[in-house]
């Protein structure tokens, strides 16, 4: 539809040949139209070529549109065209711009060079398209979002008050609304075109707002299982964010598996790695149950190379996923860490999530910047002890953690030291008393692009305190795979896969999560079983054809 297709147009419409001009655009005219705007109303047109296309008989145009495919056919051609739906009804529309005059969103013109701002609505030039509402193919909030949710569509169904419906969309690619629409970083938000304007849309809030409006009222959650299932059956390994995705997935795709969990009940980092003040375990508890109901059969306190040999599983499954996820804590690598009083922080947050007691007396220092260290220290003031320190060896800047957890600690009281990086435990009796620490200042960018720690000479101290709770990260515990077993390990102790199939080296091995991505997100972890389940599913349908 530039100026260029317009002459082609026209003098393949003149020869008598029947012409069908696409343009991406909304308009004809490329980005000649938009300057239309400021032509005098004598002089409608930039290019009077569109006028003659527009009323030629034998030129058909489609704006909004696009080719997708081309095949040859008997010495011609057929084209498959995508349109996007220009979201005005035709027939309704009386060409009065009152949608112009009150539509809230504001963006910068693209058919202008950007040099301006219109609305999201818009008729571009009347003479040559329709109004339309422009939409990108994947806006940003999907496309940051590490499960590609439809966020434009399960926004908008809330808006509409069409709730049930909204659900349903984020069930297509998530089953844990109410867990993740309580505990996502909500990278999405971060990325909101409208958060340039004034602020982001709450996409994680609505998130919760759908899943605990369906639980608050009691409406039971669909059940979408096909009424037969294949003769295959999965196993899977752990069953937190990744593995019971991935059993939700297979159950849809008519797939039943089985479950294999070394902790008590069901969750994994869900269940024991976050507080209960921030997902409560009857919230969870009640989600998990729906997934299970799709014929996820459950064996909890089986520990793989215990109960069962990781051999044992691959003989009697069609296929297998790993997901046990990242359990073992980072050590300090500091003297005195094998000292009474040093917990990790993932065994920490384990042990308050089953309620066992915690000796919480004196001081407790923890020792990291990420949202693991965070939700230590808070957890550490809601048990009892009387005073709670953060030791970091960068600045706030540079802590990994949510900001809004940050703050959530401060207004808590827990004390916050920067710049500060622990050298040796130190105490009596094979207890801690304290922990010896060294000042640090700020050196050259590190591999991460933060700038590295450097200690400053002689500037040890000594910090009092009768708990210490490093949270520096966690690895995956593989301890169940034999070297028999071939299967490729990183140097982080995590499993490699194949991207796209999420297979491992070993055919028939699926991983995803923590176990294969190292320490991340939840949401994440949901996003990698989604597509190894749909890996298993191309390779056992696959098999069956051979």
């Amino acid at each position: 539809g530039d100026p260029s297709g317009l002459a082609a147009a026209l003098e393949q419409a003149e020869a008598g040949m029947q012409v069908t001009l696409l343009e991406p655009l909304p308009s004809l005219g490329g980005g000649r139209i938009p300057q239309d705007r400021i032509i005098t109303a004598d002089t409608p047109f930039a290019d009077p070529r569109i006028e003659a296309v527009r009323r030629h008989p034998n030129i058909r145009v489609i704006t909004n549109a696009s080719v997708e495919k081309v095949s040859a056919d008997n010495g011609g051609y057929h084209f498959r065209v995508r349109r996007l739906a220009p979201r005005v009804d035709r027939e309704k529309c009386n060409d009065c711009r009152a949608c112009i005059r009150v539509c809230p969103i504001h963006m910068y013109d693209d058919f202008n060079e950007g040099l301006g701002f219109r609305t999201a609505i818009d008729y571009f030039n009347p003479e040559t398209a329709e109004y339309n509402i422009y939409k990108e193919d994947m806006p940003i909030c999907q496309a940051t979002c590490p499960a590609n949710l439809d966020i434009r569509s399960y926004v908008g169904l809330v808006a509409d008050g069409r709730y049930a419906e909204s659900l349903a969309k984020i069930r297509e690619r998530l089953p844990f609304a109410l867990a993740i629409g309580r505990v996502c970083p909500h990278p999405c938000e971060t990325a909101c075109n409208r958060g340039y304007m004034d602020e982001p849309i709450s996409i994680c809030g609505l998130k919760r707002f759908v899943a605990d409006w369906e639980m608050l009222h009691d409406i039971p959650a669909p059940v979408e299982v096909p009424d037969e299932f294949h003769k295959e059956k999965i196993a899977i390994i752990g069953a937190g964010p990744a593995g019971l995705t991935c059993g939700y997935f297979l159950a849809r795709a008519g797939y039943r598996s089985v479950c294999f969990e070394a902790l008590p009940e069901p969750g994994g980092m869900f269940r024991y790695g976050i507080p209960e003040y921030r997902l409560p375990t009857p919230t969870l508890m009640r989600e998990i149950d729906w997934i299970l109901s799709h014929g996820i059969e459950l064996r909890c306190n089986a520990r793989i190379g215990r109960d069962i040999s990781f051999e044992e599983i691959r003989e009697q499954f069609s296929a297998v996923f790993i997901g046990v996820g990242a359990h073992a804590g980072m050590k300090l690598q500091i003297k005195g860490e094998d000292m009474e009083g040093v917990v990790d922080g993932v065994d920490f947050l384990r042990d308050a999530n089953m309620g066992r007691k915690i000796d919480a007396k004196g001081k407790v220092v923890i020792i990291g910047g990420g949202n693991v260290a965070m939700d230590a220290a808070r957890v550490s003031r809601r048990e009892g002890f009387e005073e709670v320190h953060v030791l970091y060896r960068r600045t706030r800047k540079e802590m990994p953690a949510s900001p809004w957890e940050i703050d959530a600690a401060e207004e808590e009281g827990i004390h916050f030291q920067y710049l500060v990086a622990p050298i040796e435990v130190v105490g009596e009796g094979g207890r801690m008393t304290g922990l010896k620490c060294l000042r640090m200042q700020l050196g050259e960018p590190d591999a991460s692009g933060r700038r590295r720690p450097v200690p400053v000479e002689g500037s040890e101290f000594i910090v009092e305190a009768q708990t210490l709770i490093p949270a520096i990260g966690q690895r995956p515990d593989l301890s169940f795979i034999t070297e028999s077993s071939g299967m490729d390990i990183s140097r982080w102790n995590t499993l490699n896969v194949n991207r796209e199939t999420f297979m491992t080296n070993v055919p028939g091995v699926f991983s995803a999560g923590d176990v294969e991505t190292g320490p991340d997100i939840a949401i994440r972890a949901c996003a990698g079983g989604r597509k190894a389940a749909m890996g298993i599913v191309r390779y056992l349908e696959t098999k069956r054809k051979q």
